[in-house]
């Protein structure tokens, strides 16, 4: 090796030397404004529940990341010449309310509010001041309309102005305008997100374990230029990782970059705590407008998608057990209470031909013998090509208590042949045994191919009872014991049944 090259080796060690000390940096402070931040909204009476935290959190993240990323686009155009038109006035800034600086670029505690005035500002002129730009934007997938769509949604449940002068100073306190800094402080903004799903209650619908969603990215191979869709957003998990994976790619140009940011991610939520979680959880990942809508996805009719409308690629693990009104049933030719049901049916009719989907779906849906399951089955089977079934374990989803199945189909042929894996990690799932990464490692790799193996088998379509349509997840090297309905399969049975015989007397009361 020459003297150049050894120079230059050292250099390139060096700036890696450098890089790793930053990043090491940047986490421990991350790490310890995180770690304050839940210490003081901890005291705080309006917040009570992880839920509380990730949500309160959000909203200033949010505001902190707006102003860089103002600050940053008023510096581009200043550099071309150009005057750049500030989305939010002065007053309303980051940078005037929550951190004004003195000339020595620390904060200024004599222009800075605290206490009531901090608390009543808050509430009383800035929240409606950026409810406001709803009403103001152009359209809803400009970063105007999503300002106002989530300060219209939530409130600041912080209710000492001191506590919340705290916070503010520590939510300062982070950097995320390169994308290594947004790149640590999402894996973090992560973290928040699943603690609040292992809190229990409601906070398990908003997370999909991370390592099943790479999966069964994996296996649906979503490519750049082709758009990506979920309909019941949550945490946002599957467009993120989908972002990931297409970046990981690596040697993208501009134009792929800019796909990825404005023509490949979509999504829709319901509930305003997780639009607000899947919009931040996006923007950390580096994607700068998130193209999500804040709406219910099962009022739109399944008649008036267009081709247009369409999409290539479908990920989603929707909500179930939920029960949807009548009027939006009617938006469904197989009318049902079941709310992944009826997602379901979304997902097939909102793909292109030749389209793929990776849908989390609780394991009953397989076996179930009510109208609208054995229906949903075959208008799966007969519209899409299901072919693979991967066979979750329980305590995937932990808080959940259900065991649940992911469906692989490609739509537009019908179903000829159906590869079933079986996920056996070999030990109990839960809380402190989460589900990894190498545990799926085998199903990915063997799906490629559909490999027979003690833990996956094939099923003809021709042999599918042709008046259930039952999938069940009966593995032929196991034993018979395995092609038994468990107690929980049984019962769901009975509440749709019971739902149906309660929708028939409805009608028929109507009658009378």
């Amino acid at each position: 090796m020459g003297e150049n090259s050894r120079v230059t080796q050292a250099k390139r060690d060096l700036l890696s030397w450098l890089t790793k000390s930053e990043r090491r940096g940047w986490i421990k402070v991350f790490e310890q404004a995180f770690k304050a931040i839940d210490d003081v909204l901890r005291k705080e009476a309006g917040c009570t529940t992880e839920l509380d935290y990730t949500e309160q959190t959000s909203w200033l993240l949010f505001l902190k990341y707006l102003d860089g990323l103002e600050e940053d686009k008023a510096t581009e155009a200043k550099l071309n010449g150009k005057q750049y038109t500030y989305i939010l006035d002065k007053p309303y800034r980051w940078e005037k309310w929550a951190a004004p600086k003195g000339k020595d670029g620390k904060l200024d505690h004599n222009t800075a509010l605290t206490g009531d005035d901090l608390r009543d500002f808050v509430n009383l002129k800035l929240f409606p001041y950026l409810t406001g730009f709803k009403q103001r934007a152009t359209g809803p997938n400009t970063i105007e309309y999503k300002i106002g769509e989530i300060f219209g949604e939530i409130k600041n449940k912080i209710q000492s102005g001191y506590n919340l002068r705290e916070i503010i100073d520590h939510i300062d306190e982070l950097r995320f305008r390169s994308q290594a800094e947004k790149h640590e402080l999402s894996h973090l903004y992560e973290a928040k997100i699943k603690n609040m799903g292992n809190a229990g209650r409601n906070g398990g619908e908003y997370y999909t374990p991370r390592p099943l969603i790479r999966a069964i990215v994996q296996v649906v191979k979503p490519k750049i230029g082709e758009r990506i869709y979920d309909g019941a957003v949550g945490s946002a998990g599957f467009l993120c990782e989908s972002f990931d994976f297409l970046t990981s790619r690596g040697n993208l140009t501009t134009k792929d970059l800019t796909t990825l940011q404005t023509r490949t991610f979509y999504g829709k939520e319901k509930k305003s705590l997780a639009y607000v979680i899947a919009i931040m959880n996006m923007i950390l990942h580096g994607i700068e407008a998130p193209n999500i809508i804040h709406t219910n996805t099962l009022t739109e009719n399944l008649a008036d998608i267009q081709e247009k409308d369409r999409y290539d690629v479908v990920l989603a693990n929707p909500p179930f057990g939920g029960k949807e009104r009548k009027e939006v049933q009617q938006n469904f030719p197989i009318r049902t209470g079941e709310t992944a049901f009826l997602f379901l049916q979304h997902f097939i009719k909102i793909l292109k031909a030749g389209g793929r989907g990776g849908v989390v779906i609780k394991n009953t849906f397989l076996s179930n013998t009510d109208n609208a399951s054995v229906s949903l089955r075959k208008l799966l089977l007969e519209s899409c090509n299901l072919h693979t079934v991967l066979d979750c374990p329980g305590g995937t989803f932990q808080g959940a208590g259900v065991k649940t199945v992911v469906l692989f189909f490609e739509k537009g042929a019908p179903t000829r042949r159906i590869w079933y894996y079986q996920l056996a990690p070999g030990r109990n799932l839960g809380k402190t045994n989460p589900l990894n990464d190498a545990d799926l490692a085998e199903f990915v790799t063997m799906q490629e191919t559909f490999a027979d193996s003690p833990k996956s088998w094939r099923v003809d379509a021709k042999g599918i009872d042709q008046a259930t349509f039952d999938l069940s997840v009966r593995n032929p090297k196991a034993g018979e014991d395995v092609a038994y309905r468990t107690p929980e399969a049984i019962m769901d049975e009975i509440a749709l049944l019971d739902a149906e015989s309660a929708e028939v007397l409805e009608r028929i009361r109507a009658l009378l």
